[in-house]
């Protein structure tokens, strides 16, 4: 039985308290209304309608059942309300690291809305976004993978309350300096964006080979934490250029330690948002690539 279709036929008799205008007002049949107001009588276990009057009216029983089924055609209708806004503008749950570009993202943001596409933006730690995209809560994320094959990477360098006086930065240089009390160095600061554990093994080995103390790179608790002990001077963050320039902080590139971030979009979006999200991020182009293709140009023109 199509439940639906026999309340909106028992609804539709209640209020005309006629058979032939309910089946007028409804585009069916008379035999076929008086079938389903018979089935649905049947399917509950009373009568509906007292026929025996020339004018057609309600039960007792009719009439206690009325309110829950015109409250069963209304959450219907709703129902199906909700999934036809879903389906004209469904709202993208965008995760994205919590040190993007506030602007930048803003601009995710009106750039979806001109196609037609709700963005709601959400900043988490990779591995949360990570997990968010799986159990569904996410719709679109910015994933971390490998930098090597990633089609944003970001170079990531140390912010510090002073500056470094060069552009780069050697790790060894950062050593304890003779007759410094052990643990007054700054620590080296990694955010939760980065707290991953292939991450963090490739820079306590990076640290290592340059002679510094294990207990010198230290996860921080957020971003925010983490950027307030390097203003402090108690500590250095490893973060983006992008993200120092914004917070009026020193940065220098690690020299002779590859540390990037890699990130793709997940699943497959359109080709207009990858873009703009690497501006969020504070991607930079391969230069490497950059000049294949000047060597390419120069080999054809030649």
């Amino acid at each position: 039985m199509d439940l639906l279709a026999h309340l909106e036929t028992f609804v539709a008799v209640a209020q005309e308290r006629s058979f032939s205008r309910a089946a007028e007002l409804l585009g069916i049949a008379q035999p076929l209304l008086s079938r389903r107001i018979k089935t649905l009588e049947q399917e509950l276990g009373s009568e509906l309608f007292d026929r025996s009057r020339r004018q057609i009216e309600i039960t007792r029983f009719g009439s206690l059942l009325l309110p829950h089924a015109q409250d069963v055609l209304r959450r219907a209708e709703q129902l199906r309300s909700v999934a036809r806004s879903a389906q004209t503008s469904a709202v993208q749950v965008l995760g994205v690291p919590p040190d993007c570009d506030a602007p930048a993202l803003a601009r995710v943001i009106r750039t979806a809305a001109e196609r037609g596409v709700v963005v709601s933006v959400q900043d988490l730690p990779a591995q949360a976004r990570a997990d968010a995209l799986a159990d569904g809560t996410l719709t679109l994320a910015l994933v971390r993978v490998p930098a090597g094959a990633a089609p944003l990477a970001v170079p990531l360098g140390l912010a510090a309350a002073t500056p470094f006086g060069r552009r780069t930065v050697h790790l060894e240089s950062l050593r304890p300096r003779r007759g410094t009390a052990s643990g007054a160095e700054p620590a080296l600061l990694v955010t939760p964006e980065d707290d991953l554990p292939q991450f963090v093994e490739h820079l306590r080995r990076a640290v290592a080979r340059a002679g510094l103390p294990e207990g010198r790179v230290r996860v921080a608790s957020s971003t925010a934490a983490a950027l307030a002990e390097t203003l402090a001077g108690t500590g250095l963050l490893l973060c983006t250029e992008e993200f120092a320039r914004r917070n009026q902080v020193p940065w220098a590139l690690l020299s002779g330690v590859p540390l990037r971030r890699g990130y793709q979009l997940a699943p497959e979006a359109p080709d207009w948002l990858l873009p703009l999200l690497g501006a969020a991020v504070g991607s930079v182009p391969d230069r490497r690539q950059d000049a294949d293709d000047a060597r390419v140009r120069l080999a054809v023109h030649a």
